[in-house]
């Protein structure tokens, strides 16, 4: 794996000691990776991660080449620190792809589905490959390809999750990824979440929905109060998603979308047989608002870590409390199983 040229690293944003091997892997500071978030904007929460030590990451899914370029130049404008750009398979742009390729990313992050060449031709262009996972064979499969990075996401993650528990998901994962370091995903919001990601064996996390409602995320500010307001039980797959955004005849995945509910989503899971017939109309609707700001009055992701989210705060001060809070637990866990001398046998001098 080769380091771009054009993705110089700064001074260290911060030394902790919740460095580990993915951070030396990606030249972060911090094992926090932002979700890359599709077709949102989220140039200013990518590089406030990546000044706070973590990996941001840029989606690509719908835009256009011209808004994504404009994207990662006004990306690298804010910050020299590494940073990824995501790409799915569905819908898969190889003018995108190649575009990204010689834009040369430190990263480039791939989702929902077999990678295939990509690995090679990332790495042949300088980039480490993140690769998320949903199950064991999947995993194995990306570690065949040559991923560097492992993303086991559980059920519980927002947007297109998997279909096993974070909890069962991860440490799976870490039995066959061997040296390769696991990112751990889905219904992680806070510093207990990266603690026990760390005890699962894996090297980080990372969060998308907590980083949704963060000051920098640009989306309305009303999606943001969603989430504040939301439950667990709120955040609900629905299979509707992938029928409503193009490219409309792509295969079916075992992944649903998880989000919250909205009066457009209960209006149409009545009228499913309506849809193939009128999906032109309500897809382009759907597209629009997406790319205008309005995408929570149609599809508002989510994860079931909304129950962990309370309020809207800046997005490094997220990951200094996380990090913070993970250090403080783990200290707490090393002290409280330390050896405790036997009754009445001297106490060691300090």
């Amino acid at each position: 794996m080769g380091r771009s040229p054009e993705a110089k690293t700064g001074p260290p944003a911060q030394t902790s000691p919740m460095r580990t091997t993915l951070c030396d892997l990606l030249g972060i500071e911090v094992p926090i990776i932002s979700a890359p978030f599709g077709p949102f904007d989220s140039v200013g929460l990518a590089a406030a991660v990546c000044e706070a030590g973590g990996l941001g990451s840029l989606g690509t899914a719908i835009r256009p080449l011209p808004d994504l370029r404009e994207q990662w130049r006004r990306l690298r404008e804010r910050t020299a620190r590494p940073f990824a750009i995501n790409h799915t398979t569905r819908p898969f742009d190889e003018e995108v792809f190649a575009a990204s390729l010689r834009a040369r990313p430190s990263v480039i992050s791939f989702h929902l589905g077999d990678p295939g060449d990509l690995v090679k031709r990332a790495h042949d262009a300088g980039c480490a490959w993140v690769q998320q996972v949903m199950d064991v064979d999947q995993a194995r499969q990306a570690l065949d390809r040559g991923a560097d990075v492992l993303i086991a996401q559980g059920t519980e993650a927002g947007g297109h999750s998997g279909f096993i528990g974070t909890l069962a998901l991860v440490p799976q994962v870490v039995d066959v990824a061997g040296a390769v370091p696991v990112v751990a995903a889905g219904g992680i919001a806070d510093g207990r979440g990266l603690a026990a990601a760390l005890a699962l064996g894996a090297q980080g996390v990372a969060m998308g929905t907590r980083f949704l409602a963060t000051t920098e995320m640009a989306i309305s500010p009303e999606w943001k109060q969603l989430l504040v307001e939301a439950g667990s039980r709120d955040a609900v797959h629905e299979d509707l998603l992938d029928v409503l955004l193009p490219p409309y005849n792509r295969p079916r995945h075992p992944a649903q979308g998880r989000l919250l509910r909205t009066p457009f989503l209960r209006e149409w899971a009545d009228r499913r047989d309506e849809l193939p017939e009128r999906i032109g109309e309500i897809g382009r609707e759907v597209v629009a608002a997406v790319l205008t700001g309005r995408g929570h009055e149609y599809l508002p992701f989510a994860g079931q870590s909304v129950g962990l989210i309370g309020d809207v705060r800046p997005a490094a001060q997220v990951v200094r409390d996380v990090v913070s809070e993970a250090e403080t637990i783990l200290s707490a866990l090393g002290r409280d199983r330390a050896p405790r001398p036997a009754a009445g046998a001297p106490v060691p001098s300090r």
